[in-house]
């Protein structure tokens, strides 16, 4: 789930004891829920996901002041193809002590994937739900706490600090997200940072290449076929970027 403008937040962990049980009913929310297994990331994980696009509730207006409308509303909360992909990715992704960060994280399914193997990672997205989401899929899965951070894309984060490696999905489905994203990992990206994309093949990945070239990164890209797990097809390709020169 791209952010177009969340609140500024300092990092905080997301916490879930590790006795709790597993959520089996979610029948007093406002919207309908369901729980995911997930394979093809290595041990199974189980994802509590909204039902389907159809679901909504925003009585406050909290997701309509971070720039979600009514429509998009649902989409953080949904396991996307692409998700998937960045999740298997970083099942063997090299970790050596980097700091890690998800943006637009979702249901932050790849930055679950690298806390359970140890890794410095912070989640982050601009819905209101998104922390309350990982929370509850850290306790369904019992796993410990973790950092997560309501970002913004357009905004300045002085409290996120930098990263040694930027991770995402499906984040350039925008026409006026290559630029927005890009200045946003210029000013959350160490000198020597990596950025990992993964696109499905949205038509703004030109652009996005562009604005990275200009700020000093080179990339490669590899595509990719299938999905992990069941093999399901997938079209897509996942970007490398690494910075090649200072600017």
């Amino acid at each position: 789930m791209a952010q177009d403008a969340p609140q500024n937040a300092a990092v905080s962990e997301v916490s879930a004891p590790v006795s709790a049980k597993p959520v089996t009913s979610c029948t007093n929310l406002p919207y309908l829920l369901k729980i995911e297994p997930v394979s093809g990331i290595g041990a199974e994980l189980r994802l509590r996901c909204l039902l389907d696009r159809q679901q909504y509730h925003d009585p406050l207006g909290e997701a309509e002041r971070e720039g979600i409308s009514s429509s998009a509303w649902p989409i953080f909360g949904m396991l996307w193809p692409s998700g998937r992909v960045l999740a298997h990715a970083m099942l063997s992704y090299p970790l050596d002590g980097k700091r890690i960060l998800e943006l637009g994280c979702g249901l932050a399914l790849a930055s679950l994937v690298l806390h359970r193997r140890g890794g410095d990672v912070t989640a982050s997205d601009c819905h209101p739900l998104a922390g309350e989401f990982l929370r509850k899929n850290l306790l369904l899965n019992q796993l410990p706490a973790m950092k997560y951070q309501s970002g913004n894309w357009a905004r300045s984060n002085p409290l996120l600090g930098r990263f040694d490696v930027i991770i995402g999905s499906d984040v350039l489905y925008d026409r006026g997200q290559p630029q927005v994203l890009a200045q946003f990992i210029e000013q959350h990206a160490q000198p020597d940072a990596q950025v990992l994309i993964v696109d499905p093949d949205r038509g703004n990945r030109a652009a996005f290449n562009r604005e990275m070239a200009a700020r000093g990164y080179s990339h490669s890209e590899t595509r990719v076929a299938a999905l992990p797990g069941e093999g399901g097809k997938y079209k897509g390709r996942l970007l490398k970027y690494l910075k090649t020169s200072a600017h």
